[in-house]
């Protein structure tokens, strides 16, 4: 028997199937820097026993007027830089080997109007992307990019093959090694994330889903029906848990957040946490965080 035409359909049938990596439980994320409180990377705990990214919010592509209008893709970052700035990653980089920083895409808003996706043409914004974030990154020394539009003024297709251009060069050209995108469950805004991660969720290294944005008084049970659900939705993908510091909704870590967290565990499915955000944190002195990455940090 010519076992050569049965090898060629193994490997073949094999390379087809996305790589199933076991689930790092060790990840915390956190976005910082989108509602100016003054917030530092050095106010955030840092266990030295898991891995912790940092994502600034958020570089847009809008102008900066006081009626601010897209760009076409030419970013400009709008975290408090003057707290979040190139020195301050790298001192936090040199005092935290652990410590990764990315930045967001997008957001809700900028000055009480909501922001936009809203390219010109798919080639023109993902040439001014790429020109304008390969500068950013390299100033800030950054690790990742997260992908948070919230509103489109485009249709699918071009969404999907915007940001996956654009990803597919980052990643190529080493610029950034991490990519994530932030949907939540919105008829307006998911089919937009489902759509780029049908044709390139091969480059999305993790799911920051929103599991705040479900009602508050979320049960320990819908929170893990949701996260069912969601995990069927981005197949194969790292689908990270995630709560709120300020006030929103979904399962906070006073209703059983943690206990969810623990059966995810148990189940080999829990991937990390990522908490919206070090800004609405800083307040209360970043409990939530310290308690995240305590939990993080024990072996299972």
């Amino acid at each position: 028997m010519d076992l050569i035409p049965i090898l060629l359909v193994l490997v073949s049938a094999f390379s087809s199937i996305q790589a199933v990596t076991p689930a790092n439980s060790k990840l915390f994320r956190e976005y910082i820097g989108a509602e100016g409180k003054g917030v530092r990377f050095s106010d955030v705990p840092v266990n030295s026993k898991v891995e912790v990214h940092f994502i600034l919010s958020f570089a847009i592509d809008y102008t900066s007027s006081s009626s601010p209008s897209p760009t076409n893709g030419l970013f400009k970052a709008y975290w408090d830089e003057d707290n979040l700035s190139p020195s301050h990653v790298s001192a936090t980089k040199a005092l935290h080997s652990n410590v990764k920083v990315c930045i967001s895409l997008g957001g809700d808003t900028i000055r009480g109007q909501n922001v936009f996706f809203k390219p010109r043409s798919i080639n023109s914004w993902v040439s001014n992307a790429i020109s304008s974030l390969t500068k950013i990154a390299r100033e800030y020394d950054l690790d990742g990019i997260d992908i948070d539009y919230e509103h489109f003024d485009a249709d699918t297709n071009t969404f999907a093959e915007c940001i996956g251009r654009l990803l597919s060069h980052l990643k190529e050209q080493k610029i950034v090694s991490i990519a994530s995108i932030a949907p939540y469950d919105n008829d307006s805004v998911q089919p937009y994330y489902l759509a780029l991660w049908r044709k390139y969720g091969h480059l999305i290294d993790y799911v920051n889903f929103q599991f705040y944005a479900y009602d508050k008084g979320t049960t320990i049970s819908q929170f893990l029906d949701h996260f069912e659900t969601q995990s069927s939705k981005y197949r194969g993908g790292k689908v990270l848990v995630s709560f709120g510091t300020d006030g929103s909704g979904g399962l906070s870590p006073e209703n059983g957040f943690f206990e969810a967290c623990s059966k995810l565990r148990h189940a080999k499915k829990l991937h990390g946490i990522f908490i919206w955000s070090a800004d609405d944190s800083k307040k209360a002195g970043f409990p939530y965080e310290k308690q995240s990455q305590t939990f993080l940090a024990i072996t299972k």
